[in-house]
C-alpha cells in the first residue's frame, strides 16, 4: 500500500479523526433542566466552593490537552500549528483507543516560550493533564519545566519521556535475555535532543551507571566548551570516565547502543567493536541508524527499531496512554520519575519469561491490555510517591 496517498485520501474522507459525543441524554425538558439550566447551577456553586470538585463534577478527570506549536512535527520539522493538527488528532485517537482517555488538540500559533506557557497555564483548569508534543528542542525543556512549576496537573512531554520509558522497558528485557546486569553495563546513546537526554536521565535513574551521550560533535563530557544548557546539565551525570571522540570511538567496548539520531550513522564494524552480545536499538524512523540485519551480522544479540515492519518495535504508544490513564485515575498532580520507571517495568514485565525471545522483547503497541497494566503500575507509583489526590 502507498500509505502516503492512501492516508491523504482517507483524511479527505474522514474530515477529522475525532469528535465530541454527549455522555448524557437530552430528550426531554427534564433532561435539559438537569444537564443545563436551571439544575447546572448547583454543581457550579459546589466547584466555586471547592475547585477540586471539578474533577468529580465535570469530565476534567478524563481530559488531556495535546499541545503543540508545530515546530518539530514527526520528521517534517517546523510546519506550523495547523499543519500539525493531523498528528495531534492521531495522538488523540491513540489516547482514546488504547487508554480510554479523552484528548483535545491545542495547536498554538506562537513559537514564543512565554506565550505557550501562559496559554497552557490559563487553560489548565479545563484539563486533568497536559501532553506536550512536537515542540522543538531546546525550547521544549524550558516549556515543560516552567509548566510543571506553575500548573497543578501532570505535564508530560511525550517526545522526551515516551521514548525513554519504552527504551527502558526494552533494555530491561534485553538484559533478561543476555543475563547482563544494569549496574555493570555501559551504554551509548547517539542523539542529544529531547528523546536522547530524557532517555539518558531515565536509564541512569533506573540504575545504569556508565552511560555516554553523543551529539554531532561526538561524546558529550563535562567541561566540553560548546554545550548548551541542557547538554551541560546532562554532562554532569553521564560519561563518568570522560571519554572523548566520535561515536565510533566511544561505541567500542560498550554493551548497548541506542540511536535517537539520524539514519545510517552506524556501521557493522562499529557494532563488532562492542562487547560480546551487544544490544542495538537504532530508533531513527523510518530509516534507522543501522538496519537490524547488518547489526546482527556485526554480532548484535538483540535489536529493536521504531519500525512496525520489523521485530521489537519500540513505540511511544506503549507508554503514554497507560501513563496518563494511571495519572488520571489517581488524579495525580505530576508524572514523576518513579511513575515513569513503574510504567517501563510494567511494559517489560508484561512479557513472561516463557514468552521472551530475541525477537520478542517488547509487547505489541496495539495490545490494549498493556495500557491497563501500565495504568495500574503508574497509579500505585503515584500513591507511593505522594502525588495521588483521589477525589470523591
Amino acid at each position: 500500500m502507498d500509505y502516503a496517498s492512501e492516508s491523504l485520501r482517507k483524511h479527505y474522507e474522514w474530515q477529522g479523526k475525532i469528535e465530541v459525543v454527549s455522555r448524557v441524554p437530552v430528550q426531554s425538558r427534564e433532561d435539559l433542566s438537569l444537564a443545563y439550566t436551571p439544575g447546572v447551577a448547583e454543581p457550579c456553586l459546589a466547584i466555586q466552593k471547592d475547585l477540586f470538585k471539578s474533577y468529580a463534577l465535570t469530565r476534567r478527570s478524563n481530559i488531556v490537552a495535546v499541545v503543540t506549536d508545530g515546530t518539530a512535527v514527526l520528521g517534517l520539522g517546523d510546519i506550523g500549528p495547523e499543519a500539525a493538527m493531523p498528528v495531534m488528532e492521531g495522538k488523540a485517537v491513540l489516547f482514546k483507543e488504547l487508554g480510554d482517555v479523552d484528548a483535545v488538540p491545542l495547536c498554538i500559533r506562537s513559537r514564543n516560550i512565554d506565550d505557550i506557557v501562559n496559554t497552557v497555564r490559563l487553560l489548565s483548569g479545563s484539563f486533568g493533564g497536559i501532553n506536550l508534543e512536537d515542540i522543538s528542542a531546546p525550547r521544549c525543556f524550558e516549556i515543560e519545566r516552567r509548566l510543571k512549576d506553575c500548573c497543578d496537573i501532570p505535564i508530560f512531554h511525550d517526545d522526551q519521556h515516551g521514548p525513554a520509558v519504552v527504551v527502558l522497558a526494552a533494555v530491561l528485557n534485553a538484559l533478561r535475555i543476555t543475563g547482563k546486569k544494569s549496574g555493570d553495563i555501559s551504554v551509548v546513546i547517539n542523539g542529544a535532543g529531547a528523546a536522547g537526554i530524557a532517555t539518558a536521565r531515565l536509564l541512569i535513574d533506573s540504575g545504569i551507571k556508565n552511560l555516554i551521550l553523543c551529539d554531532r560533535q561526538g561524546a558529550i563530557f563535562k567541561d566540553r566548551d560548546d554545550l548548551n544548557t541542557e547538554k551541560q546539565q546532562i554532562s554532569e551525570i553521564t560519561n563518568p570516565e570522560r571519554r572523548k571522540g566520535s561515536l565510533a570511538d566511544v561505541m567500542a567496548g560498550t554493551d548497548i547502543f541506542i540511536g535517537l539520531s539520524v539514519p545510517k550513522c552506524v556501521t557493522q564494524k562499529m557494532v563488532s567493536s562492542m562487547n560480546k552480545e551487544p544490544i542495538v536499538f537504532p530508533l531513527s524512523n523510518p530509516v534507522p541508524e543501522i538496519m537490524p540485519d547488518i547489526a546482527k551480522a556485526g554480532g548484535a544479540a538483540i535489536t529493536g527499531t521504531g519500525r512496525s515492519d520489523l521485530p521489537n518495535q519500540i513505540n511511544n504508544a506503549l507508554a503514554f496512554p497507560g501513563i496518563f490513564r494511571g495519572a488520571l485515575n489517581s488524579c495525580a498532580s505530576d508524572i514523576n520519575e518513579k511513575m515513569k520507571i513503574a510504567a517501563a517495568k510494567a511494559i517489560s514485565g508484561y512479557i513472561k519469561d516463557s514468552e521472551l525471545s530475541e525477537d520478542y522483547i517488547i509487547p505489541n503497541p496495539l495490545n490494549r491490555a498493556v495500557a491497563v497494566s501500565v495504568a495500574e503500575a503508574v497509579e500505585r507509583a503515584a500513591e507511593k510517591s505522594g502525588v495521588a489526590r483521589y477525589f470523591k
